[in-house]
């Protein structure tokens, strides 16, 4: 039996980065989580075709090096990674940054709730949705 596909987490911010691991390893699901701490990190990831494409990245916008709106752009330009599941989870609440995502081709936005509780359900929340509910495209 194989082990469940990743979820690569794209976040620059320690703090931020803990809580979501934790959220992730407290709704108990088995998938293992990578991590990227800048966009170029991310890149990387997808450029070494040793590594599995991972059911859905998390993806802060705020990045060194690269930022997450390029991250999204090129991912969306290459034909492996052009329907991957790709949630942008980001402390930005400007109505700019969610309408470039969505038009860059993100799946969902989601601004992170500044108290823990609401960011553990949050994260939890996603956690299950694309990694239980949401049926991912079929394999090429």
């Amino acid at each position: 039996m194989s082990l469940p596909a990743p979820v690569l987490l794209v976040e620059d911010n320690d703090d931020d980065r803990e809580l979501t691991i934790m959220a992730l390893q407290t709704a108990g699901l088995a998938n293992p989580i990578e991590i990227a701490r800048d966009g170029r990190e991310a890149l990387d990831y997808f450029a070494d075709a040793t590594h599995p494409l991972p059911a859905v990245v998390l993806l802060d916008l705020q990045l060194p090096r690269i930022g997450g709106l390029e991250v999204l752009k090129r991912l969306r330009g290459q034909d492996r990674t052009r329907l991957l599941p790709i949630v942008v989870l980001t402390s930005s609440n400007e109505e700019t940054d969610r309408l470039r995502s969505y038009d860059r081709g993100a799946n969902a936005y989601v601004c992170k709730p500044v108290q823990f509780a609401a960011f553990t359900e949050a994260v939890t929340t996603l956690g299950l949705f694309w990694l239980i509910v949401n049926q991912p495209p079929p394999s090429r």
